[in-house]
């Protein structure tokens, strides 16, 4: 180990910052003195910096760690050593890049190779690496260019960039080989077809059929006046037809039984409800599209029922008769059957409500004839009478309007503007007939007849609470002591009408899902005719049912079949005297519950 003055020693090793700041303590054109081991009794000359070198002794069988010393042997001695020191020039920064590689003149002994940079070697060739122009890196860094050199000719030989840039221009071209499927044109026919007159702002008489001669083929506009009885696809008087008219005409001459209607026990109820079953044969697509509305004949000899669909057709069925001839569709509408009622006084005349007309079909003279007709869109009506002679009729612009039958022409009576926005249902009181509810947006309201006028009219009675729009709300059948409404809030409805004061309480109110979407029919809660306090509604839930209710909010009993029903049927419908339930679809399908 090389020896000086102790006030001349410095640390064994310096970090290039140590480093920096001794030759910034340099003088101007001074040198820095580097001396042996054996020199290590000579003071350093003034101006001159001494510095001294601890080389770590070597271990036989284990290798030592390289460093780079700041220091140096003399030329002599290091020649001696075997070894060579890398020592950067005074003055050069650290981190600084290396250099160009001393020439000969520059090197202190006159000769670039015995000159040159040099660290202790690795195992690699740093003689032939320096002839490379590397002298001035340490075995380190010659050692990694080396190798990153021989890699790069390693990967270019296996020319792995070609094939990747061939195996992409391969990809490229399947995926522009790749056809896609032309999406099928919408129908525009069906959408022209099914506006209504209020939207296409023309007037009723001068309505035109669409443009499209496929649209009129298939879907051929109704005209106004009396339409023949004609079913779809069938020609005027044939077997068929004939049959089923005089079926209907048959019932309807028998007159039901005039019994006074009373409501039996609940316990016997139940068991009634319990003895009514689906079966396979019970169940028929009447209508092609969705049920808007349902009308069953009061006739005790056979069951005989019409649906009313949601582009105009109007299905008769008679559900005894098991072969296909069973059902035959009339298309008397333009639009969708909202409302459909057989005359309580006379079943030979069903009365249906569309959009733009109000028709009775008059079995015993074959024809479907126009009641009234108006240039704003129709949603429901109910007798004013037990003649069916005057009907109360309600507008979805939320209007209500009197219809008298023996009035000629097809013109109203009265338009009343009753502060709706909207009108779904209306409904007649069954006992004092100058009362009706009408159902609209989040309004449901008692009026008195008599007192209706343009404008300006208030109610008998409001039924308060609801917070979304109402679908429907019925008078109970027999004493009208109950209204029953159907809100979006999820919610059903039971109010106390017995007093018809100013606001309305409600009775009872049951949580019940009607969210029933954009393609089902919204639901309605029916009163059973047979039981003045119990109703019955679709549902939701699964398996599919129809669901019965107690004005307490009671769940009585679910009609259900998992074979035979596995769809919602939003419109229902209870026979006046026999233990029959008829219940509509999305599909135009009618299932028939009735006793075995």
């Amino acid at each position: 180990m090389a020896l000086s003055e102790p006030s001349e020693a410095v640390p064994e090793e310096l970090s290039p910052l140590s480093q920096q700041r001794e030759q910034e303590r340099t003088p101007s054109g001074g040198a820095e003195l580097r001396r042996g081991p054996e020199q290590g009794g000579r003071r350093a000359e003034p101006g001159r910096q001494l510095r001294v070198l601890l080389t770590p002794l070597s271990v036989a069988g284990r290798r030592m760690p390289q460093k780079r010393l700041l220091g140096a042997y003399d030329d002599a001695e290091g020649e001696a050593a075997g070894k060579r020191l890398r020592a950067e020039p005074p003055g050069t920064p650290p981190g600084s890049p290396p250099g160009p590689a001393p020439t000969a003149a520059a090197s202190p002994h006159g000769s670039g190779s015995d000159g040159g940079w040099d660290a202790e070697s690795d195992g690699s060739d740093g003689g032939g690496e320096a002839q490379d122009g590397y002298q001035q890196l340490s075995a380190y860094e010659r050692k990694r260019l080396k190798n990153i050199t021989e890699n790069a000719k390693f990967f270019a030989a296996l020319k792995l960039h070609e094939s990747a840039a061939r195996l992409q221009k391969i990809a490229t071209r399947r995926q522009s080989n790749v056809t896609k499927r032309p999406k099928p044109k919408k129908a525009e026919e069906e959408t022209v077809r099914r506006r209504s007159m209020r939207l296409q702002r023309v007037e009723p008489s001068v309505l035109e059929v669409p443009t499209q001669p496929e649209a009129e083929e298939e879907y051929p506009q109704v005209p106004a006046g009396p339409l023949p009885m004609v079913p779809e696809n069938q020609v005027e008087n044939s077997k068929l037809t004939e049959e089923l008219l005089a079926t209907w005409m048959k019932i309807s001459e028998t007159k039901p039984n005039d019994t006074e209607k009373h409501m039996c026990d609940m316990k016997r109820y139940q068991n009634s409800l319990n003895s009514m079953v689906l079966s396979e044969d019970n169940v028929r697509k009447v209508v092609q599209n969705r049920v808007c509305s349902v009308a069953i004949h009061p006739s005790e000899s056979l069951i005989f029922v019409a649906a009313g669909d949601k582009y105009g057709q109007i299905g008769l069925w008679n559900v005894d008769c098991k072969g296909e001839e069973g059902a035959h569709v009339f298309t008397p509408h333009n639009y969708s059957v909202n409302c459909m009622h057989f005359s309580p006084s006379n079943p030979a005349h069903l009365l249906s409500l569309s959009h733009d007309v109000l028709r009775c079909g008059d079995v015993t003279r074959a024809i479907f004839d126009e009641i009234c007709r108006s240039e704003e869109d129709l949603s429901s009506f109910d007798f004013l009478e037990d003649n069916a002679s005057t009907a109360i009729v309600g507008y979805w612009n939320g209007s209500v309007a009197v219809v008298d039958r023996r009035t000629p022409g097809t013109s109203l009576e009265l338009s009343a503007n009753i502060g709706f926005k909207i009108t779904r249902t209306v409904h007649v009181h069954p006992v004092n007939k100058q009362y009706f509810v009408a159902a609209g947006s989040v309004d449901v309201r008692i009026y008195d007849v008599r007192y209706l006028k343009s404008d300006g009219n208030k109610p008998v009675s409001t039924l308060n609470g609801h917070t979304k729009s109402v679908a429907s709300a019925y008078f109970s059948p027999v004493t009208g002591n109950r209204v029953v409404t159907v809100c979006a809030d999820d919610k059903l409805r039971v109010y106390d009408t017995s007093s018809l004061s100013s606001t309305i309480a409600v009775l009872s109110t049951v949580r019940h899902n009607n969210n029933t979407g954009r393609w089902l029919t919204r639901f309605r809660a029916i009163w059973d005719p047979k039981q003045e306090d119990c109703f019955v509604v679709g549902s939701m839930a699964r398996p599919r049912q129809i669901e019965v209710y107690q004005d307490t909010g009671k769940l009585l009993h679910s009609f259900y079949n998992i074979d035979c029903l596995g769809s919602v049927c939003s419109i229902n419908v209870v026979h006046p005297s026999k233990n029959i339930l008829v219940g509509g679809n999305s599909s135009g399908r009618l299932h028939v519950f009735k006793e075995q």
